[in-house]
């Protein structure tokens, strides 16, 4: 059995961990933190947790809760996982962080975006945790950085285009939309919702910290340098992400023969669904589930494909990516604890 820490529990993501971890047959959570919520039974804070579990937050350091743990998710906010991570891991433990603090690989480009980092040491000991494309370097690692919501949908939107070079990858142009639930928890003016009621707006054009994740994973994939216009939009639903990526052909193909090749590059994954020609994503087809669907097409008047790709945030995005992470670095059956029919209507 595999014990199990969630550092910095009381948000959505570490709610969610929870929801996945108490049903997971090979690991139990010991530990959940919340400096708020110090003493409160997580029902209290999550009445979804009513009768299925007992546990309360505590406020706990690193240094007690290592020595407790096989796993430790981190889910607190980016800079605070570089100060925590280096203690996890001295004490062997196995650090799933669900920060952007370890996902970028030039430290230069991470301070950039976000903060000074504190353990730059360790950037390249973390393994970027897209199973779908670094399984075989997370079996082997005790480091994982989670990707973000909006580059995991892109990403594997673009991977099999950009890998087998049909496309221009200096074209590329992604247009996503977003749940309320991918601004968190705490309250701010932004997700009210006499803010988000019937609006629909983009936000940080130009300036989302998920560009430069984007880009690096899609340079790997295209074998030089990517730079995407990235655009996120925030919608009035509460979970999911909608991603259509617009990218220009550079080689003859059509629309039956580019999904044959998505269906042959996914055919040995379990969480990313192809649709048939002619059918497209819906955010209602994957809440609550750890899919990613994608569907696209060949426009043939521009020239240009069009993938269209579909995951829930809050899981696929986020803490359901983590739990499969987690079974891929313990040894277990990948989808463990994650065999969730997408919740409809």
């Amino acid at each position: 059995m595999i014990t199990v820490g969630i550092y910095g529990g009381s948000g959505y993501t570490g709610q969610e961990l929870m929801k996945i971890l108490i049903r997971h047959d090979e690991s139990r959570v010991i530990a959940v933190t919340s400096r708020k919520y110090k003493g409160m039974p997580v029902a209290d804070v999550y009445p979804i947790f009513r009768g299925l579990t007992e546990a309360e937050y505590v406020d706990a350091s690193p240094e007690d809760l290592a020595g407790l743990c096989d796993v430790v998710f981190l889910a607190v906010p980016h800079g605070e996982a570089m100060e925590v991570a280096p203690l996890f891991l001295d004490s062997g433990t196995k650090v799933i962080d669900l920060s952007a603090d370890y996902r970028l690989r030039d430290i230069n480009v991470y301070e950039s975006w976000y903060k000074r980092h504190t353990s730059p040491h360790l950037i390249d000991r973390a393994v970027y945790g897209l199973p779908e494309l670094y399984r075989d370097d997370i079996v082997g690692s005790d480091l994982v950085a989670n990707p973000g919501c909006y580059p995991t949908g892109v990403i594997l939107g673009l991977a099999p285009i950009l890998k087998e070079s049909v496309v221009d990858a200096s074209s590329i142009i992604v247009d996503s939309k977003s749940g309320v639930s991918g601004a968190g928890r705490e309250p701010s003016t932004g997700s009210l919702f006499c803010e988000v009621n019937e609006g629909f707006k983009a936000y940080k054009i130009g300036k989302h910290r998920h560009t430069p994740e984007i880009n690096q994973e899609l340079s790997v994939l295209a074998g030089r340098d990517v730079v995407v216009t990235f655009v996120p939009h925030l919608i009035p639903v509460n979970r999911g992400i909608l991603s259509t990526s617009y990218a220009t052909l550079q080689r003859e193909t059509s629309t039956g023969e580019l999904i044959d090749m998505y269906k042959q590059f996914y055919r040995d994954e379990q969480f990313v669904r192809v649709a048939d020609e002619g059918m497209f994503p819906n955010i209602s087809s994957v809440k609550g589930s750890n899919y990613c669907d994608i569907g696209l097409t060949l426009d043939e008047r521009t020239g240009r494909v069009i993938i269209v790709s579909s995951i829930d945030n809050l899981i696929k995005g986020a803490s359901g990516q983590a739990v499969q992470n987690m079974n891929i670095m313990c040894g277990l059956p990948e989808d463990t604890g994650l065999k969730l029919v997408p919740l409809f209507p």
